[in-house]
């Protein structure tokens, strides 16, 4: 009888409210999906548009940042975690890119965000704007990402006053080749100097999986490491014959230059010279990224 009753008083004590809690749950959070792949490591997909389907292929955004811009990444992770996921059967994983931390500050607040967002990618090197901290990113994906099935089928390489719109990139790369893939805002310089090649500008560009595999082997590339970064990449693969499939996005990706809904059309790609909060205000207002938020009586805006 004294076996019995325990038993009884566990179930109404201990099971029934954590059966209830699990409801209220799955009540309150019907979907959950997005959010918690969202959270995952570094081995999962952080931004995925098909979670619960294998997509037919898979982008790698690096935005290249600093340690010390704490706000801007939780701008840039709000923005992004609220697109609607992309149509077109294409994942986008968001990966902000540092080199060494320096300060306990940092190593503390990074890896607090790490633990939180799993979002980071460390790479061995010091800071810098133009001394290879590109070529570093692109040389050790391979390294980061090790097996004999490609983890990405395109890397992007973004500045963190960049704002992609995700439906739109996904389907400009949908039919596009999976090798020797040069894609982003073109540039061609007014002289056929070799040394200054034709190339796609910094505010976000993308090659293939094999030409990133290619710049972590490639001699001239790590001796040419150190220069105008989007120059210098436009040069190894003008100098090393490769990105022979170019795509010019220049009318779709453009600097910020107004805050009128024509200077923002619907077919755009990515918006750059976002230096001020405003700017990225301006331009998260006119795609309507806030235009889902539920009326409450918790807020009013």
């Amino acid at each position: 009888m004294f076996e019995k009753g325990i038993s009884q008083n566990l179930i109404l004590v201990v099971i029934l409210p954590l059966a209830l809690l699990c409801a209220i749950f799955l009540y309150a959070v019907p979907n959950s999906n997005f959010q918690l792949n969202l959270l995952s490591s570094c081995q999962q997909p952080a931004l995925s548009s098909h979670p619960n389907s294998e997509p037919e292929f898979k982008i790698l955004i690096g935005i290249l940042t600093l340690p010390e811009k704490y706000e801007r990444r939780q701008i840039i992770r709000n923005a992004y975690a609220l697109q609607q996921p992309a149509t077109q059967n294409g994942q986008i994983d968001v990966r902000f890119v540092f080199c060494n931390l320096t300060t306990d500050e940092q190593k503390i607040f990074i890896a607090m965000e790490i633990m939180t967002y799993r979002d980071v990618i460390i790479l061995n090197c010091t800071e810098n704007m133009n001394k290879g901290k590109t070529y570093t990113y692109f040389a050790s994906l391979p390294h980061v990402f090790p097996g004999k099935q490609r983890r990405y089928d395109y890397v992007i390489k973004s500045d963190d006053d960049t704002y992609f719109r995700f439906n739109n990139l996904v389907a400009s790369l949908r039919d596009k080749p999976r090798e020797d893939v040069y894609w982003g805002k073109g540039f061609e310089p007014m002289t056929t100097d070799p040394k200054n090649p034709p190339y796609m500008v910094g505010m976000g560009y993308g090659i293939s999986w094999d030409l990133v595999e290619w710049i972590s082997t490639s001699e001239f590339a790590r001796n040419n490491s150190e220069g105008v970064e989007d120059i210098f990449l436009g040069l190894w693969l003008n100098i090393g014959e490769k990105g022979k499939n170019r795509y010019d996005m220049r009318e779709r990706m453009y600097d910020f230059h107004g805050e009128e809904p024509k200077d923002f059309p619907p077919e755009t790609i990515a918006v750059h010279m976002l230096k001020l909060d405003f700017t990225w205000a301006v331009t998260l207002r006119m795609f309507n990224v806030t235009n889902r938020l539920e009326s409450s009586g918790l807020y009013h805006i």
